[in-house]
């Protein structure tokens, strides 16, 4: 039986949800064929029609917010948001019908960003600008967090998020020598600049080190004893190695995802669960022998 230890991206994203159960038959299943499964010609159209319309929105927010912009073409924007706010509001009530436990892809992450990307639009038009808000842009800039509706429908993003995760702890080591060194160095820095070359704190001389190491470099704050130049070269240096290791560390963990493992709408048609690797032959759930599976080249 194939190893399944390795993370399904069940838990990332609800391309293969078991957690949200399929239906059986009729145009619940059907529904969720279109939605869910990526793997299927009905999804892939599904998901490049969701990418159009998201990033079609996303535009239409930008551009709701330079005035010279709503002034010569207000009227267009608002018949434009209006339609992308009720295809996705669809869209949102078509997941929670076409699954068998609704509660929970509705508290599920994306469950949330789905709802979250409609709910400005009808705040907006319900509350008026005078009363409750001072200011009802802040509602209507929500609307950018339908951005996060992208992660459902393009693979890399939950390879991305496998990586993160499985690099946790990896990077939390990393973060932590990094806070050391700017504490250490930053307090040196109090210590050599002083108050009167503007390192009135160490939490000032740790703002700095944090700048220096990160190789921003505002230049609002700049030593000025030798000793300091010193000092400051050396973080510089530092800074320009430091950067590299999270993104080894991340680089190291995607490839060796990507290599071992390969995510799947498989479904098993005994129990009907999902995300199943593509060279498993035995359910990871019940045991039933899985159908060969397909693989499609368009998919990667």
């Amino acid at each position: 039986m194939t190893d399944t230890s390795t993370p399904a991206a069940a838990d990332i994203a609800p391309h293969t949800p078991p957690l949200f159960g399929k239906p059986d038959s009729g145009l619940r299943r059907r529904i969720y064929t279109i939605i869910f499964e990526a793997d299927t010609s009905a999804g892939r159209h599904f998901d490049v029609l969701l990418v159009a319309i998201i990033l079609l929105s996303i535009a239409v927010v930008i551009l709701d917010s330079v005035p010279s912009a709503t002034g010569a073409i207000k009227r267009p924007l608002t018949v434009l948001e209006w339609t992308f706010t009720l295809l996705f509001t669809a869209e949102y009530i078509a997941r929670l019908y076409c699954v068998r436990h609704p509660w929970r892809y509705a508290t599920s992450f994306f469950g949330v960003i789905d709802l979250i990307s409609v709910l400005p639009t009808y705040f907006a038009l319900l509350v008026p600008e005078a009363s409750v808000f001072l200011d009802i842009r802040i509602l209507r800039l929500l609307r950018i967090f339908r951005i996060f509706k992208l992660t459902l429908y393009i693979n890399e993003y939950l390879r991305l998020g496998r990586a993160l995760r499985a690099s946790g702890r990896k990077i939390l080591v990393f973060l932590s020598v990094v806070v050391m060194a700017v504490l250490i160095l930053g307090t040196v820095m109090y210590v050599v600049e002083g108050p009167e070359n503007g390192f009135t704190s160490i939490p000032m001389a740790m703002y700095w080190a944090t700048v220096t190491m990160t190789t921003v470099g505002y230049g609002d704050l700049t030593p000025q004893t030798n000793l300091g130049r010193l000092i400051a070269a050396f973080m510089m240096l530092l800074g320009w190695g430091v950067l590299a290791v999270p993104t080894g560390i991340v680089t190291a963990e995607m490839t060796s995802q990507r290599m071992n493992w390969k995510p799947t709408t498989r479904t098993c048609p005994s129990c009907l669960s999902e995300g199943h690797e593509a060279d498993a032959k035995y359910c990871k759930d019940c045991g039933e022998s899985l159908p060969a599976y397909q693989y499609d080249k368009s998919t990667d």
